[in-house]
């Protein structure tokens, strides 16, 4: 049986990295294989933290420093390289906060066809700006204001949506919208019905 690939796609405020980590943990209790998790946040700190001197790190530190998105460029080379160090033909493998852009979406499809992947499942957690708003204004983190959030909804709206639809009726890719306004175990049990686990 050919491992799963899955990408997820959801606002700021839709518990999308809550219910990667129970996709992950279901995958490990369902089958022996082993799951590969490439997060972008996760790469970035990463990088944020590293004491590397290379020109890469300098400026995706000063990126993240000014609080801007790193370019395409420089994160598909670094999920590509992920890709390349860490997955197998085995391996179950999650996507979380890529692609984000529509180039980035080209990049990633061509290198799911090169390494042989197919049956990519796409997991969109819906929420409304509203309920997304009311979330994260609860979170109470100093940078989520409201005036700083709706910025980042506009982003979504304008890049991250167009990013995942430009999957939609393509061969080889399905997605699964999945109502995100629910408690946290009754989107985890919609994922896993609908993608049949």
């Amino acid at each position: 049986m050919q491992p799963d690939t899955f990408v997820f796609f959801g606002i700021v405020g839709s518990g999308k990295g809550t219910q990667v980590k129970l996709l992950l943990e279901y995958l490990k209790g369902k089958d022996s294989r082993e799951c590969v998790y490439i997060g972008t946040g996760e790469i970035f700190r990463e990088i944020a933290h590293s004491t590397a001197e290379d020109e890469n790190t300098r400026v995706v530190k000063e990126l993240l420093d000014a609080g801007r998105l790193v370019p395409d460029e420089m994160t598909n080379q670094l999920v590509l390289q992920k890709i390349d160090t860490e997955v197998s033909p085995r391996k179950h493998c999650v996507f979380d906060g890529y692609p984000r852009t529509i180039a980035q979406s080209k990049v990633f499809e061509d290198k799911i066809k090169n390494i042989g992947r197919d049956g990519v499942k796409i997991i969109y957690l819906e929420l409304s700006k509203e309920e997304a708003m009311r979330r994260n204004l609860l979170r109470g983190r100093h940078d989520d204001t409201e005036e700083g959030l709706a910025k980042r909804f506009d982003e979504y709206v304008n890049k991250v949506v167009p990013a995942m639809n430009y999957f939609n009726g393509k061969e080889g890719y399905t997605i699964y919208t999945i109502n995100g306004e629910q408690s946290v175990e009754a989107v985890h049990q919609e994922i896993i019905k609908k993608i049949n686990l």
